[in-house]
């Protein structure tokens, strides 16, 4: 290992940015946290500032000098685009000309992407994501990516939270009407938001730009509760978010059953199946019951340490030791 080589790997989104500097065999030599680089949302130089902080912190942990940084690579919350990829990129490079520092690689990247790194430590697998919205990730023996969802809310984002708050207040509507069945989330959304009747409703949703996926929780409340409306939109989200992972694995199969003799790896990520969620549970049964060739596992490494093995990916054969 050359003691004056490394690569730096960044997580970043609204809140806050997490960054990993590494040695080239990827072992990490420290790790540390600065404020939100979504620079849809706060811009690009400000988002390079942040980042450049970052890698001046990660230099000072390690002794070196940004020059001895042989590739940065980016894991961003809105960076799924290459136009916005390369704009970011071309502006976290002019802002560090402009402190006087010339940074050899830099690579953006989706926080998703990053996160599928980081779920195998660079290896075959699917990363199912379901938070606001939803999307999975898979990557074969080859090292082919392979994506299902990430339609956004209007064509897609099914199993998401928008998509079960989208379903608990159309129930409501149904039920106002006098259209469907009674449920609990009638009550909730009253008590909760204030939205009792067809007028409250339709100004916040319409008016008022009401965050559809904040009902979401309460459906997951009125289920845990026995709700039976609200039973059936849990279950319904799990098979969509099923039929993601289905995708996935009849796209993987092709080249990994044949290569390797090991079921495909599944993690889940995001707020609503990353933790022991009533989705999760329906979710990992529809799996288990209907998909024998994956299995369900823990992410490996954070997102972070992902952008770190894409740093190490991206630099000639010979000078990554990584594996």
């Amino acid at each position: 290992m050359k003691s004056n080589r490394f690569v730096i790997g960044m997580d970043g989104g609204g809140t806050k940015t997490a960054a990993i500097i590494a040695a080239l065999d990827g072992t990490i030599i420290a790790e540390h946290v600065a404020g939100p680089s979504n620079f849809q949302t706060i811009g690009v130089e400000t988002a390079a500032q942040t980042i450049f902080s970052l890698i001046n912190e990660c230099c000072r942990s390690a002794n070196c000098a940004p020059s001895h940084i042989q590739a940065l690579t980016l894991g961003l919350t809105g960076a799924g685009r290459v136009a916005d990829q390369k704009r970011m990129a071309d502006g976290l490079k002019k802002y560090s000309r402009a402190q006087g520092v010339l940074l050899k690689k830099v690579i953006v990247e989706s926080d998703a992407r990053i996160a599928l790194e980081g779920a195998f430590n660079g290896r075959p697998g699917i990363i199912l994501i379901a938070g606001t919205g939803s999307i999975a990730f898979g990557k074969d023996i080859k090292g082919a990516i392979h994506r299902v969802g990430g339609w956004g809310r209007i064509l897609g984002d099914e199993g998401s939270g928008y998509f079960i708050g989208r379903c608990g207040i159309t129930a409501v509507t149904r039920f106002i009407d006098g259209r469907g069945t009674k449920t609990l989330l009638a009550k909730l959304v009253a008590d909760t938001f204030h939205l009792a009747d067809q007028t409250d409703i339709i100004t916040a949703v319409y008016k008022n730009n009401f965050d559809v996926a904040s009902v979401a929780p309460l459906v997951l409340e009125a289920a845990a509760k026995k709700d039976r409306v609200s039973l059936l939109i849990i279950e319904q989200a799990a098979a969509e978010l099923t039929d993601h992972v289905r995708a996935l694995t009849a796209a993987l199969l092709p080249v990994s059953r044949k290569k390797i003799k090991v079921k495909i790896p599944v993690s889940f990520i995001g707020g609503l199946i990353a933790n022991d969620t009533l989705l999760r549970r329906m979710l990992t049964e529809q799996l288990t019951a209907t998909l024998p060739h994956i299995h369900i596992t823990e992410p490996m490494s954070p997102p972070a340490f992902g952008a770190v093995v894409m740093s190490l990916m991206a630099l000639p054969h010979k000078e990554s030791t990584h594996s």
